[in-house]
């Protein structure tokens, strides 16, 4: 679905990253970790064509990327950015529906068929009994999952998230973790960043380091996610350890 190759990328002016190289295919998931100025927003927004590659090659369906309209994309690509805030009383439902905009003309009204995507997508994601309500007066979690249900609006084949679980508390982190499997069980791509290698373990088949702008390590996140790697990405000491069933999560060595 998505093929990376040797990307170069950063604002004008300035590069960011470098010689990132990865490939996502149909149901796949890929949690992208790394510490704050890394380059992950700004990774996922040059994957989106928001910003010029500095280098290299992105593909989308064996497409390059440069090649698409804007609407070519955003039917093919879904995206949840970092957090929103609701500056006005849209319902839910009418908030999930901008996302059938990529599949209407100029000027054109929503049909029948558009509220019903859009129903679906509330529906898949637990929140339909929100429908109604607007998305001034939701919580911050289920804002977030109005935003997933917006992207899946459009029907896309690959979902970016930009750290979707930020700023949840641990009941929403779970809910939206939980979306993230089963969509990719619908044979949805996922591209998704966090901030906690646990959610990598828990519902990634890979896990992509990026750290300064370039690729660290990139694997099955049992094998990448390591004391050694993390510390050399946060800069601080973390025990992997190994949980019955075959689980893994970190724990910080936290000195007083």
């Amino acid at each position: 679905m998505l093929a990376v190759e040797s990307l170069a990328f950063g604002f004008p002016g300035r590069t960011v990253g470098r010689d990132v190289s990865f490939t996502l295919g149909a149901g796949e998931v890929m949690c992208v970790l790394g510490p704050n100025g890394g380059g992950k927003t700004t990774l996922f927004r040059t994957l989106l064509g928001l910003l010029p590659l500095h280098g290299g090659r992105i593909s989308l369906a064996e497409k390059p990327l440069e090649s698409l309209s804007r609407p070519e994309i955003a039917r093919r690509v879904g995206y949840v950015p970092q957090g929103h805030s609701a500056y006005f009383a849209y319902t839910v439902r009418e908030f999930v529906l901008m996302g059938r905009t990529a599949h209407l003309g100029t000027f054109a009204s929503p049909g029948k068929n558009d509220f019903v995507v859009a129903d679906r997508a509330l529906e898949s994601l637990g929140i339909a009994e929100l429908a109604g309500k607007p998305v001034t007066e939701i919580s911050g979690g289920e804002r977030q999952l109005a935003l997933v249900a917006r992207a899946l609006a459009q029907e896309p084949k690959l979902l970016v998230l930009d750290e979707p679980t930020a700023s949840l508390d641990f009941g929403n982190q779970v809910r939206v973790l939980q979306r993230i499997s089963a969509l990719a069980g619908s044979g949805i791509s996922i591209l998704f960043s966090s901030h906690d290698p646990d959610h990598a373990f828990l519902c990634a088949h890979r896990a992509l380091l990026l750290a300064e702008g370039r690729v660290l390590e990139i694997g099955a996140p049992r094998d990448v996610i390591r004391a050694d790697t993390l510390e050399r990405m946060y800069k601080v000491s973390v025990q992997v350890l190994a949980l019955p069933g075959g689980a893994h999560t970190c724990l910080p060595a936290v000195r007083a």
